[in-house]
Parts: C-alpha cells; structure tokens; sequence
C-alpha cells in the first residue's frame, strides 16, 4: 500500500462517506468498556451528590454557591459545574480525546482503516465529530443530572446571585442553562488539544495527559496575581468567567473573551492535529505520529495565539493591572450587603426597606493601606454603612474579606453580633441560615472605576 492508494481510489471504488465513517468511529468509542462507565457516572454521581449533600448538616461552602444548597435546588449544578471546570472536564477530555487517534497506532489498525475509509481527511473527521459527540453526552450528563438531584432534594426555589439579589427560579434555571453552555468552550479547547496530543505521540501515554497537564497549568496560572489582559487571553478563564451571570447587571465583558479565546484555541489546535494528520506516513507500520519535535513546534502558533490575544484585549479594554480595585471592592460590597439586608429583613418580619432607602455604602482597606489599596489577597477589610427610614443612627457592619486574584471574594461577617454575627437567625418558623453572616461576591476585572 502507498499513500496514493490510501488517498486515490481505485476505478470503481468509492470513499466511504464521512457520515458512516463518523457512526463507525462513534460505535467503537461506546464500545469501550470505560467511556461507557464515563457516560453512567456523569448520568448517575452528579445528582446522588448533590442530593446528598442537600441533606447533609455542613455545606461546600468554600465552593461557590455551595452555602445556597439548602436553599435551593438551582445551586446543585453549579457547584458541580465549578468542581467540573477544575477537574472533571479535563479528565474526561483526555480520556476521549486524548486516545482517539493513540488507539489505533497501540492496536496497529491504520492499514486496515484506510484500506476502508480510503481517505485521511475523512477519517480525522470523523474520529474529531465522535469524540466531541461522546464530550457532549458526557457535559449534558453532568448538568442534567446535578439539576435533577438539586430539584429533586431542595426544590426550585430563588438562588441569591453573586450581588446578593434573588434570581426568580425561571431566571435562575436559564442561568444554569447558559453557565453550563459557556463551558463548553473550554472543554473543547481541552479536547482540541487532546486530539493534537493524540496525533503528534501516537502510542506514547503522555498524549492522554496532554490535556490534564494544560488544565492544570492554567489553572495554577488563574491563581496568580497576573495582569487582566493575560489572565483573559488563557482559553481556562472561561471555566470561571461564568459567575458574571449572576450579577445584576450581568458581568458579559469578561465571559464573552473568555469564550471567544477558547473557541479560538480550539480551532487552532484542531487545524494543526489535522496537518499533522494527514501529512503522516502510514506506509511505515512503526510510524506512531509525527513525535515530540511536532508537538514542540506545535507550540509556536499557541505562543503567538496567546500574544496576539493579550495584546488585543490591552488595546481594546480600560482596565489595568489586576483589574482588582478598592472602588470597584466597595461598590460590590456595597451591592451585595443592600440586597443580603432586605432578604434578612423579610425573615425577621421588619418593616420592608428598599436598597434605594438603605443608602449602603462600604469603606474598604487592605493592609495598611487605606488609600489606593489594590490586589488580590485575604487582608481586606470592609466597614458597610447605611441608613433605615425613620432612624438617624448610621448602621454599621464589618467584614473581612478574601479576595481571590480572578475577582471572587467571600466577605466573612464580623460584627455586630445582632446583624452579621452569629450563622443563624431566629424567625417566626425557626432558626434559618443568617444571609449577612457570610457570602460570596465578584468584581468584574474589566470595568472601569469611576471617577470622582
């Protein structure tokens, strides 16, 4: 066989459609006895977690959204969609993608594809379609089910956003819906590169890591005090950027870029997997991929991808540095505790109060800096101030707060003891979780900050 007859079919023969080779490539993935045990995990584990953990007297609560499990069944998926982000999705790419191409070189079945199929192109595109096929099952699996299990422990009852308001459970289920689409991004940038790391070292198992160990580096990349554009430009910030959609008004800057780049890796990363792909010599039965001098090269386009995108979003956007500042800090403070105030009003049946009529303002420090303070850390302190209808005294509440470097903060209440003080809160129907005591919060790292 030579790579003509591979790519050139004989007179009175026929390729093989891309379609039946894609139903081909999809039944021999099902068939593996692991990715169908993927597919029955992410159906089934999500939703007996998140209902038992509905149940359970202590919550996640450093996971966002997790303190809001008793209280509503629309924060089972998010918790589960933050923990996939992190480590599920990049598992399971590698899993998939990782050792769609590998397979075939560890079981020497390239001559005989070929000889089926008579045309590379058509093969990588349909070993590409049934791995983002059997990716797809497995992320509508993760959600479908961490949904069903919150709705089915808790209920569909209002979720209290990241600025404190309630989201009407209409509105909170079409958030759900659109933080779990976003991340699809991402994955598919994982699973992109999966593919490349599939093509390029063949038999070697450092293909299937490709993914996880990219995961990874961006991950630990999110936790350093980088500059917004750079932070940005990385194709995991969209694991992350979808807390802005539960703000009011809604943070879309930060998740729109974060999107827009990982697509944008992803295409990169397929568009070289292909090359090498259909470049390779399958005349050579020992031949396995393109090898690690490939990969390395490979390297180039994503270094340029990633320089050219950060000096797109410097050109195109107003904020600098961290994106991490003491007014934009204040101002969420601020927001979040007004509408926090009013939900702990309605429970202790007080006299109905307006964030218009509140007037809360927050003055925040960090360090010894009381002035210009800026950056990520957990040495912010806040001091919320407001008014009641009727009432001269100034209310006053401290927290402090732990304000991680991609803009999530959890403000940690630290008195009075009759306001923030104390977990619970008594009411007509019994102790009931205190809204003010502790909650999460998020500055957008792109806005400006106003001036004067």
């Amino acid at each position: 066989m030579t790579v003509a007859v591979a790519t050139q079919p004989a007179f009175g023969t026929r390729r093989v459609p891309v379609v039946r080779a894609y139903r081909f490539e999809l039944v021999k993935l099902i068939s593996q006895w692991r990715v169908r045990l993927l597919v029955l995990a992410c159906w089934s584990v999500p939703g007996v977690f998140v209902a038992a953990v509905a149940q359970q007297s202590t919550l996640p609560t450093d996971t966002l959204f997790g303190r809001w499990m008793h209280a509503t069944g629309w924060a089972g998926p998010l918790v589960t969609l933050g923990f996939s982000g992190s480590w599920a999705l990049p598992l399971l790419t590698s899993v998939v993608a990782g050792d769609v191409f590998a397979s075939e070189d560890r079981l020497g079945t390239w001559r005989h594809l070929l000889v089926a199929v008579r045309s590379p192109r058509r093969i990588f595109a349909a070993k590409a379609l049934a791995g983002l096929t059997v990716i797809l099952v497995l992320v509508v699996g993760l959600a479908a089910s961490s949904t069903v299990g919150g709705l089915a422990a808790v209920g569909g009852h209002p979720l209290v956003g990241l600025d404190g308001h309630a989201l009407a459970p209409s509105d909170a289920a079409g958030k759900v819906l659109l933080a779990w689409l976003c991340v699809l991004a991402p994955a598919l940038a994982l699973a992109a590169i999966g593919l490349l790391g599939s093509v390029s070292l063949g038999r070697s198992p450092m293909g299937l890591l490709l993914p996880v160990l990219v995961a990874l580096a961006m991950q630990l990349a999110q936790l350093l005090p980088l500059p917004v554009a750079v932070r940005l430009a990385l194709p995991g910030y969209a694991f992350i950027a979808w807390n802005g959609l539960f703000t009011s008004p809604v943070q879309g800057g930060p998740l729109l870029i974060g999107v827009a780049v990982a697509l944008l890796w992803a295409a990169t990363a397929t568009t070289l997997a292909y090359f090498l792909f259909v470049r390779r010599d399958f005349t050579n039965p020992a031949h396995d991929g393109p090898g690690r001098r490939a990969l390395t090269l490979a390297v180039l386009p994503f270094a340029g991808l990633l320089a050219g995108t950060v000096a797109v979003i410097a050109a195109a956007t107003t904020a600098t540095g961290s994106g991490i500042e003491q007014e934009k800090i204040q101002r969420s403070v601020a927001t979040a505790f007004a509408h926090l105030y009013r939900t702990q009003t309605d429970q202790l049946n007080r006299p109905a109060v307006t964030e218009t009529q509140l007037k809360a303002t927050a003055a925040c420090s960090k360090g010894n800096a009381s002035t210009g303070a800026k950056g990520p850390g957990n040495d912010w302190r806040c001091v919320v101030s407001w008014h009641l209808p009727g009432i001269e005294t100034t209310g006053q509440a401290v927290y402090q707060l732990d304000v991680a470097a991609d803009g999530r903060f959890v403000a940690d209440g630290d008195g009075p003891k009759e306001v923030n003080g104390y977990f619970l809160v008594r009411t007509a129907t019994g102790d009931a979780p205190n809204p003010l005591w502790q909650f999460d919060g998020n500055v957008e790292l792109l806005s400006a900050t106003p001036k004067g």
